[in-house]
């Protein structure tokens, strides 16, 4: 690995970015608005586990010149710079592969200490270390970097956050400075709970992700202790509508069907407006989940439909309609029985029933160490989150085939340019 102490200054940033810039305008992508069950769908109708992909709103994702890739077509570049990283809503639909790195600050080693969390050096130690991170990110999106080995980055996204011990440091009460409360129906350890560092890496050559993570963590050195990473991928994409898809999950259910698709629903429930620090950032939160699907695949498919309160074939509503269409939750039969029935996951994770925002999806399937989800959602609260997750806590059917097994929230930072390299904004 690169020694600690070998590390390009801020203007080989601008140097690189700059570069990426010129490649990236003619480049493009659309946005990807997603949402998932097996854990909180905080949509308005509540959906299945995964992600779902719509049109890109208007001003959406990291740079200008976006452009929709046709399925089956060629794969197309996705501008590393902007308002807004890219790996949030860009591109659509998501990536087929996917990687999580969640890692500490080595220097403050297992204990995780607050002594030096304040310290003008501490806080100048993580904007060097991110300024290069985006540095490295660029040229790897650009296909100029060395460490690919000669693959084409293609469709490349690297999504970079910091955890609630960095936020604090930067500023007590900032978004992203609360840890995730614990949950019941987890089994994790104390190496899968937090992290200072979230690397989310995607792409649709499944060799890239793992490639990408080599470079990135060779150009922090040292200064970086991994904690966990996760290998994942997307379903085949199924049409839910004119200007959405959405892929099944490992429980054959469609998979994301609701989320905050439109630019005025992004700025209410996605983007985070200020402070000036963290605008145009985003809250994470990442979660690994085993799932029971042998006890799942031994019900009926109607026990399985009640589960979720939708149709497995066409993902429709219990209560009717198309796939796209809110659940009715007041519809009832004859004999006063719910269609939809009260513990299932589109009724308990129904944002209109919680009182919470909408939570944009970007989750993948996994099968290592085990089947389940890796569960990853974008909201500018958390609290869409943990009020999502404690109403569904208290009569969710899906949950009943869930077992957490990491989990850690993130503030994703504000995009970056050449003249703002990656976290300048909150560690100058």
């Amino acid at each position: 690995m690169r020694p600690p102490d070998h590390h390009p200054s801020r203007r080989g940033f601008l140097d690189a970015a700059g570069a990426m810039v010129a490649l990236g305008l003619a480049a493009g992508c659309t946005s990807d608005a997603a949402t998932s069950d097996g854990a909180p769908s905080g949509s308005a109708s509540g959906t299945a586990p995964g992600t779902a992909s719509g049109a890109p709103p208007a001003g959406a994702g990291g740079s200008s010149g976006a452009a929709t890739a046709l399925p089956g077509g060629p794969v197309r570049a996705v501008p590393p710079t902007g308002a807004h990283q890219a790996g949030v809503v860009l591109p659509q639909p998501a990536q087929g592969n996917l990687l999580v790195v969640v890692a500490d600050l080595a220097s403050t080693g297992s204990t995780r200490g607050a002594a030096s969390t304040t310290s003008t050096t501490f806080t100048g130690d993580v904007g060097s270390l991110l300024a290069e991170l985006g540095t490295t990110v660029s040229a790897l999106a650009s296909g100029t970097d060395a460490r690919l080995l000669g693959l084409p980055p293609g469709d490349l996204t690297v999504t970079i956050g910091v955890g609630p011990r960095l936020v604090r440091a930067a500023g007590p009460s900032l978004p992203g400075a609360t840890d995730l409360p614990r949950f019941s129906r987890e089994r994790i350890t104390s190496q899968a709970r937090g992290g200072d560092l979230l690397l989310q890496i995607c792409a649709s050559d499944a060799l890239v992700p793992a490639v990408v993570a080599t470079a990135l963590l060779d150009r922090a050195g040292g200064r970086l202790r991994e904690r966990w990473r996760q290998s994942a991928r997307r379903g085949a994409n199924v049409p839910v509508d004119r200007t959405l898809t959405a892929p099944r999950n490992l429980l054959g259910f469609i998979d994301g069907i609701v989320g905050p698709h439109t630019a005025a629903a992004q700025a209410r429930d996605l983007w985070l407006a200020g402070p000036a620090p963290v605008a145009g950032g985003t809250l994470a939160v990442v979660r690994r989940m085993e799932l029971d699907l042998p006890r799942f695949a031994a019900l009926s498919v109607a026990e399985q439909e009640a589960v979720f309160g939708r149709r497995r074939t066409t993902g429709a509503p219990l209560s009717g309609g198309t796939v796209a269409a809110d659940p009715a939750l007041g519809a009832k039969t004859p004999d006063g029985r719910y269609l939809v029935p009260a513990d299932a996951h589109v009724r308990r994770a129904n944002a209109n029933a919680v009182g919470a925002g909408l939570m944009l999806r970007r989750s993948y399937s996994i099968d290592d160490p085990t089947a389940g989800l890796l569960f990853v959602s974008f909201q500018n609260d958390l609290r869409t989150f943990t009020s999502t997750l404690a109403h569904m806590d208290d009569s969710d059917a899906l949950l009943g085939f869930t077992t957490a097994t990491a989990s850690a929230t993130f503030l994703v930072l504000p995009g970056f340019t050449p003249n703002r390299p990656l976290g300048s904004t909150l560690f100058p």
